[in-house]
Parts: C-alpha cells; structure tokens; sequence
C-alpha cells in the first residue's frame, strides 16, 4: 500500500532535489524510498521504474529550465536577449546541477514529441536567432554552436576546471559578446561551397 500523501508528482520532484544534492546519475529508486520512508515497492504504483523516473525527471527539469529561460528573454531581442538567454543556462545549470543533467538525458523521440517544455524551448531558442536573421541550416548549426559552448562553460566551471585567476563571470560575459558578434556576421552556409571552387 503506497504511503498516504505520496502522488507521482511528489516523487518526480523529490528525485529532482535528490538528483541536485547527490547527482542525476546515483539516483535510486532504493535511496528514493528511504528519502520518503517507505519500502521501494511503494514507489512502483507511481513511477514504472527508473528509466521511466529518469525520464520524467527529465521533463520536469526541462519545463523548470525553459520557465527560466523565457522569463529571461521576454520582451528582449539581439544581444540582450542573448544574455538573458546564457544567464539563465549558466545559472540554472550551476545551482540545479542535478537536474541540469537530467535535461542532458536522451528522452526517446515520441516522449519528446508529447513534451510542451521541449517545444518552448525550440520556440525560444529559434525565435532568439530567428532575431540575428538566421534561417536553415544556419538555425541548427547556431543552436548547436550556443548549446556546445555553454553546456562545455558550465560543466567545465562547475568541476572547478578554470585555473586561471581570472574572474569566471567575467570570462563568461566577454565569451557570449562574442557570440553574439559572431551571430551577427553569421557565415552563411553557401560562402564555404562558394569558397570550394575558387
């Protein structure tokens, strides 16, 4: 018999904390339990099992991290909306490590699908380079380059694999100024092939 108060929710969300104080990936149905003190198999009448918690932790992360997100570019375009937009990675990432991962997950493509936070944060990211002018198949290639750049900054800073005595924050801040001077003078993806032949 599941514990009286325990809902699905409540327990996607406990894993959530968990997986920010102790890591996405050592999140156990077993420590999840003890968390609540109840036996594992009471959590069985509310997730199927851990992937199907992990991946619902994912889409619980990934609706968290793209309210953060919007609230940071509404109402701002270019640069600004940039910076909104890399603030609020950085800072999501950084304080919610756990569940930062989870967004990181590979969620299978009809749960995707399904996913409103998953289509808000392609309608976010495209609209926010839409601005710089971009269209296909720049659009993907610039949301690759954004994703790289700040997924690596945010897992380097947060292993503490910035040495340098430069202030972090600052680094961070001249790097998306660049990226914003780069999506501004975007290549187009014809100039390569034109180069091809010459």
């Amino acid at each position: 018999m599941a514990r009286a108060g325990l809902t699905t929710e409540r327990v996607v969300v406990a894993a959530a904390d968990l997986a920010d104080s102790i890591g996405f990936e050592r999140v156990t149905l077993s420590a999840l339990a003890r968390g609540f003190g109840v036996k594992d198999a009471s959590l069985y009448s509310h997730v199927k099992n851990l992937d199907d918690l992990r991946t619902r932790v994912a889409l619980l992360a990934a609706g968290e991290f793209v309210d953060r997100i919007t609230d940071a570019v509404a109402g701002r375009a270019g640069r600004d909306a940039l910076t909104g937009f890399a603030d609020a990675y950085r800072s999501f990432a950084l304080e919610h490590p756990g569940r930062y991962a989870a967004t990181q997950m590979k969620v299978a493509p009809e749960i995707v699908a399904a996913s409103s936070a998953y289509h808000r944060t392609i309608e976010i990211t495209g609209g926010m380079l839409r601005a710089y002018g971009l269209t296909e198949p720049d659009l993907t290639d610039a949301v690759r380059l954004l994703r790289s750049a700040f997924h690596g900054y945010c897992a380097l800073e947060a292993s503490g694999g910035f040495g340098a005595p430069r202030e972090v924050r600052a680094s961070w801040e001249r790097s998306v100024e660049a990226l914003h001077f780069l999506l501004e003078n975007w290549p187009s993806a014809t100039d390569g092939r034109e180069h091809e032949h010459h």
